[in-house]
């Protein structure tokens, strides 16, 4: 009897260290994807604040610079429809003679599925030119959509919000 005794709590004790096992194993993994996913936050909330940055920091002297900075951050349509206005946009820079900068800048992550984001920024931009020499610092706020390739998070979609 008591060899039956013996042999029941064996199986008991390797029974309970399996389920603890296997609990300690799931609690890994779902912490490994939870800090993935706070990771993936905070890099998609980076990418979009530094392409607010990139977008309002400009100089009519530097425009191409300015403008490859700002294309590379981005993908899809959004790059291309970028690329196909670039002529644009540095004439117009240089037209106007404008210089651009940046100050308060904060972005907040709206949602997050998988290998899209969307992001909210908001930053004080000062335009100066000959004309307007002082500028005057203006809120804009962009709503910016990103996909994740590889490691990074590029705009595929930009838009101005009031």
């Amino acid at each position: 009897m008591s060899r039956d005794r013996s042999l029941t709590t064996t199986i008991a004790l390797v029974a309970i260290v399996a389920a603890l096992a296997v609990a300690v194993v799931l609690l890994g993994v779902k912490h490994l994807g939870q800090s993935d996913d706070a990771e993936q936050r905070e890099k998609a909330a980076q990418a979009a604040r530094q392409m607010g940055v990139n977008l309002m920091t400009l100089d009519y002297n530097n425009a191409q610079r300015d403008l490859d900075r700002i294309v590379a951050g981005t993908t899809g349509n959004l790059k291309n429809q970028l690329a196909t206005q670039s002529k644009t946009f540095m004439d117009q820079l240089a037209k106007t003679q404008a210089k651009s900068g940046v100050s308060q800048v904060d972005a907040g992550l709206v949602s997050l599925k998988g290998d899209s984001a969307e992001v909210m920024v908001s930053l004080n931009g000062t335009v100066t030119n000959p004309k307007v020499t002082n500028g005057v610092a203006r809120p804009y706020r962009f709503l910016m959509d990103l996909t994740r390739s590889g490691d990074r998070w590029l705009v595929s979609k930009l838009e101005m919000v009031p």
